[in-house]
């Protein structure tokens, strides 16, 4: 059983790291484009819009993976009809969300951009990245929907195979927009609009081939079943919005600190470390079917297996990005510092050596908050997730920013997930 367990999990571990690498890489693909394009104002025109796209992606997760959690909890219990109706009222969530955010997009970017930070030289760019991807905003949760119900049912080939399509589109579009086309910050923002259209495109397969065990059915919205689904994926809900909090803390408090030069390397650190997240997000996404479906059998010994597996290939996995952001910063530096800026360069190098500390400890949050709401612990997963998006953070941001400038902004983040992790084992949750 062992080796089928094994064989199972670095399948589906495997296959989500790519894909979840591949999706972060719609944010990372802009910067470097933008970097080469805009230059510096384009960067921190970019990470004052970045937020956005956490909470609208965020909000896709949540459905997405609550959905697809209850779901396979239910198939596990043969509860065919109820799974349909799951996966039916995830849909009509995603779809009145999406239009929500359009409405915004539509009629209040302006604002929204002046909010973030944006002044009289990175409003206009600010402005219509935001505009763009607030239009999209549908697309984007409904692939993350569809990404997760596909996963879940025993097809996480074809999740992988679409997120990695939808990036690799986005690349090229981002290239073309951006260069031949000459469509500046408006290119950059509709290539990443439109990779999730082919992604969904991708996913269609699933169904066209007739491999999908659940389906669209009739039947009226069940406020029951909203709580349920946002419940069982609030966590990670909170994890994504936590990245936009963080993003809007820290962008205001270095802009304070070191002007437009310091959000812009903030950018590339933040952008970075986007594609890390991804990574321990795509370990959590891989063991969540595994958790729930252990879960729904009451099979308590494939649960610990499972979370062991997931904990040592996190911290094992941290251990390559933090060394190899240590003795590698001025190469990577490099690749998005297209006006070899060296007040930019200083400040990236520092904050990539101390800030990448963090991922030996970011790796074990994201999972045990998932494998908490895949195990219908709920209340746990949110204290974690709120832990590690607002109550620790923002406090230390703004006091060590004041006695250690920048260093202290960097320490931040490293010293919040280092107290997060204590608190799990403080909970003694196992």
């Amino acid at each position: 059983m062992e080796k089928s367990l094994i064989k199972n999990f670095i399948k589906y571990v495997g296959l989500n790291i790519m894909g979840m690498i591949g999706l972060s890489c719609y944010i990372l693909a802009d910067t470097f484009f933008i970097a080469k394009a805009l230059g510096a104002d384009g960067i921190t025109a970019l990470n004052f819009s970045i937020p956005i796209y956490s909470v609208i992606h965020g909000t896709g997760l949540m459905i997405g993976i609550g959905g697809a959690a209850r779901y396979s909890i239910l198939r596990a219990q043969n509860k065919d009809k109820e799974a349909n109706m799951v996966f039916t009222t995830s849909m009509k969530l995603g779809v009145l969300s999406g239009v929500i955010f359009a409405i915004i997009g539509i009629s209040g970017s302006r604002s929204l951009a002046l909010l973030l930070g944006a002044d009289m030289y990175t409003l206009p760019l600010t402005k219509t990245y935001l505009t763009v991807i607030l239009c999209f905003a549908p697309f984007f949760i409904i692939n993350n929907v569809l990404l997760a119900f596909v996963r879940n049912d025993n097809n996480p080939n074809l999740s992988m195979i679409a997120m990695l399509t939808g990036s690799f589109s986005n690349i090229v579009l981002d290239y073309i927009f951006m260069f031949p086309l000459k469509m500046g910050m408006f290119g950059a923002a509709f290539a990443t609009g439109l990779a999730p259209i082919i992604s969904i495109v991708i996913l269609l397969i699933h169904f066209v081939k007739g491999k999908n065990n659940f389906m669209y059915i009739q039947n009226r919205i069940v406020w029951s079943s909203i709580l349920d689904i946002f419940s069982l994926g609030l966590s990670t809900f909170i994890t994504e919005v936590s990245s936009a909090v963080v993003l809007i803390t820290f962008n205001l408090v270095i802009l304070r600190l070191k002007g437009n030069l310091g959000v812009a390397a903030y950018g590339i650190v933040a952008n970075i470390a986007l594609v890390g997240i991804a990574i321990f997000t795509g370990i959590a996404q891989g063991v969540q079917p595994l958790i729930s479906k252990g879960y729904g059998l009451k099979n308590y010994e494939v649960l610990g297996k499972v979370l062991k597996y997931a904990l040592l290939t996190s911290l094992s996995i941290a251990t390559v990005i933090y060394f190899g952001m240590f003795f590698y910063a001025d190469n990577i530096i490099g690749i998005f510092n297209n006006q070899n800026n060296l007040e930019i360069a200083r400040i990236a190098k520092t904050g990539l050596r101390i800030y990448f500390a963090g991922f030996f400890f970011v790796g074990i949050n994201i999972i045990m908050a998932m494998y908490l709401s895949a195990t219908e612990r709920a209340k746990n997963a949110f204290i974690i997730s709120v832990a590690r998006g607002c109550i620790i953070i923002v406090p230390l941001v703004l006091l060590l920013s004041r006695i250690w400038n920048m260093t202290g902004v960097w320490l931040a983040f490293v010293l919040t997930e280092c107290i997060v992790t204590m608190l799990l084992g403080i909970l003694n949750i196992n």
